[in-house]
């Protein structure tokens, strides 16, 4: 972030992709949905950052009900959200359609996991891409990104 967005170099897209996580936790949406849309409801009160690092760090496992409806809430509470205004939002589901959106196109533009990172960029006129999947080291990045720049006439 500070060596590429925070300089205008790179714009940076956040997506969520709820649908990996299968178990469905006393409702109809699964686990990791439940997660995705707290994550938005949290960005409602400009915490999404706050959220999505709770979050990660209140990972039980996958599928043990790291993300029930009680613990969100207590990440939630954590974190720092009003919860009226959260509760309100998280119970309406109203941003069900936009996690289904993000995995739809998620899974469209070929990313298979979490972390995935899809790398669009144009040169010499032509749409390109690139994926890197799972959690990478700042050099991969760097290096990646550099050759983009590099490509695309950038000075880095």
């Amino acid at each position: 972030m500070q060596h590429y967005v925070d300089t205008g170099k790179v714009h940076f897209v956040y997506r969520s992709m709820g649908n990996f996580v299968s178990q469905n936790i006393g409702g109809g949406r699964t686990e990791s949905q439940d997660a995705a849309l707290a994550a938005y409801c949290a960005a409602d009160q400009d915490k999404f950052w706050e959220m999505q690092n709770a979050l990660f760090a209140n990972v039980l496992g996958e599928d043990v009900g790291s993300f029930t409806d009680r613990r969100l809430q207590a990440i939630a509470e954590k974190a720092g959200l009003d919860m009226d205004a959260f509760n309100s939002c998280y119970n309406s589901g109203e941003f069900e359609d936009q996690v289904q959106q993000d995995f739809a196109d998620g899974s469209a533009a070929g990313i298979t996991g979490t972390p995935g990172f899809l790398i669009t960029y144009t040169a010499n006129g032509e749409t390109k891409t690139k994926t890197l999947s799972g959690a990478q080291p700042f050099s991969t990045f760097q290096q990646e990104l550099e050759a983009i720049l590099l490509e695309i006439g950038v000075e880095s």
